[in-house]
């Protein structure tokens, strides 16, 4: 009679070896499993997007094609003394907008500020606009660009575009 070696069933010779070998791939398994639930508890997350400041924006409606001048701070174009804290005026123009127009741009502090306010701009914009129908506008939160027009379509889509890429940092 042959003579096995302790602990191996006559009818499965090799059912110790495959066991041992499903034992190592699955025990192989699990520390990948643990490396990979490791390292990503230590991947870093993005910061969200922060709002650029006027030079950011002023920046952004440059690479646009839309040229800012007679900047002045804290012009609202109305008395509303919240809106001044905000606002900064300036002419603008460029693309196919031939005539300068005077903007304002009314920079919230966030979301909640720019909820509470932006009806305030409207109001404000009935101080200085003297043709309703010519009313320009652009909301990106937390900014709004408010003027006289008319603003032509390309220059109107410029002054859309740049302030979107404000929005987000540029």
């Amino acid at each position: 009679m042959p003579t096995r070696p302790h602990g191996m069933h006559p009818r499965h010779p090799g059912l110790r070896a495959r066991a041992a070998g499903r034992a190592r791939v699955g025990a192989l398994v699990a520390v990948v499993a643990l490396l990979v639930g490791a390292c990503s508890a230590f991947t870093p997350t993005t910061a969200p997007a922060t709002p650029t400041d006027f030079a950011g924006v002023v920046a952004e409606l440059e690479n646009v094609g839309i040229d800012v001048n007679r900047v002045v701070s804290g012009e609202a174009g109305c008395d509303d003394q919240r809106l001044s804290r905000t606002a900064i005026g300036f002419d603008a123009r460029g693309l196919d907008q031939a005539t300068t127009v005077r903007i304002h741009l009314y920079a919230f502090k966030d979301q909640q500020v720019y909820d509470e306010l932006r009806a305030t701009v409207d109001a404000c914009a009935r101080s200085y606009v003297t043709d309703p129908a010519a009313f320009g506008a652009v909301d990106e939160p937390p900014y709004v660009l408010a003027g006289s027009g008319p603003w032509t379509p390309s220059f109107k889509d410029a002054l859309r575009t740049a302030l979107q890429q404000a929005a987000v940092g540029g």
